[in-house]
């Protein structure tokens, strides 16, 4: 009886350590979830009538945009997002697989090409149409992309350069990437074409990295070239891409950029905000006309407009504004205020899909990463 009760008081005391213990670890991963969460809104619901800087969208450029202006103290930024906050949807934006779910959702513009003549057979739309998601919410496009962290071709670079555009050969930019850049893990580790401690967390890609060794592999066996870093020196052939990816959550501009930047006072974010017009004087802009739910509001600058509204979204916020080609802007009653080859030249990058069948179970997720997704 003695003998019972002794074993009976081990096992109760067995059991509260072990309930300390999962208690403890349940609170560490609070910690962590809270620490490396989203901040609540910071969104304002009143803006003030003059900024020195206003800027249109917070997507990939609007978001790193105001950041780094609001680093002046003695300046002040609105920044102006047509969506919501991502925070309302971060359980799908930050998981780097998840993010497709909400492609067609109202943080999405979801904008549709028409009809092509020489692309588009394959689309599941049927009239040769491309469906082209554009990001409406806080991070913009960089909350739907596919996370590839590929700078471009340095001859591209060096060539618009030598057409004239000072300052942007492959030499000129490279030290901005490099100041943006936080490369993690050490495969990258005494290049000269990487950096750490910027505010992008950039990863090797790791999710399909058994798929992707067997892909860089039979592009070898094809005679093809493999590469290790396709941001390095040499950027032609078969290797594993680098990825806008921190711990296994998705780095987009938001949460890299913009989040930490709006403890400062001298930033503010209008969000559910749409621009509708730049205001132009004398062919100056000197505001922005938005519309915040339903309501008309108007805004003046001290220094600068930047549009930073997307590809579809920019070009069309300057013909709303009398900016554009004349017989278009005339044909929709709009006051030509420049007569310029706005939206021309639009292109977009090629894209394959091409499905193949595989006699092998593979993991998408290493356990590591499958871990930070837990904690994180």
């Amino acid at each position: 009886m003695h003998k019972s009760n002794v074993n009976y008081t081990y096992t109760s005391r067995s059991k509260m350590e072990s309930l300390k213990t999962a208690l403890l670890f349940g609170i560490i991963a609070y910690l962590m979830y809270y620490l490396n969460s989203p901040s609540r809104t910071k969104a304002v619901r009143n803006v003030n009538s003059t900024y020195d800087y206003i800027v249109v969208g917070a997507g990939s450029a609007g978001s790193v945009l105001a950041a780094r202006l609001s680093e002046d103290p003695h300046m002040s930024v609105l920044l102006i997002e047509a969506g919501g906050e991502e925070t309302d949807n971060s359980t799908f934006y930050d998981p780097p697989l998840l993010a497709q779910l909400l492609q067609q959702s109202q943080s999405n513009w979801e904008y549709y090409t028409t009809s092509q003549t020489k692309s588009g057979m394959a689309s599941l739309i049927g009239e040769n149409r491309h469906y082209w998601p554009r990001g409406k919410v806080l991070g913009g496009t960089s909350m739907y992309n596919n996370m590839q962290y590929v700078r471009g071709s340095k001859y591209d670079y060096d060539e618009w350069a030598e057409n004239g555009c000072i300052g942007w050969s492959y030499k000129d930019v490279l030290p901005y990437f490099l100041k943006s850049e936080d490369v993690l893990g050490r495969e990258f580790e005494g290049s000269e074409y990487h950096h750490v401690d910027g505010p992008l967390g950039v990863s090797l890609d790791t999710v399909f990295i058994d798929l992707g060794r067997r892909f860089v592999k039979a592009g070898r066996e094809l005679g093809f070239q493999e590469i290790d870093d396709f941001n390095g020196e040499n950027q032609l052939g078969f290797g594993i891409s680098q990825t806008s990816v921190r711990n296994g959550v998705r780095a987009s501009t938001v949460k890299e950029f913009l989040r930490p930047a709006l403890l400062r006072k001298n930033l503010q974010v209008a969000v559910n905000s749409h621009v509708t017009k730049v205001n132009i004087e004398q062919k100056t802009a000197i505001g922005v006309t938005f519309v915040e739910n339903g309501v008309k509001k108007i805004v003046t600058k001290r220094k600068e407009v930047i549009l930073s509204a997307g590809v579809v979204g920019s070009p069309q916020i300057l013909m709303l504004s009398g900016i554009g080609p004349k017989k278009h802007l005339e044909s929709l009653n709009i006051n030509v205020v420049n007569d310029l080859p706005v939206g021309r030249n639009l292109q977009d990058h090629l894209m394959i899909v091409y499905p193949s069948d595989v006699n092998e179970t593979s993991e998408v997720l290493s356990k590591s990463q499958a871990e930070s997704f837990l904690i994180v």
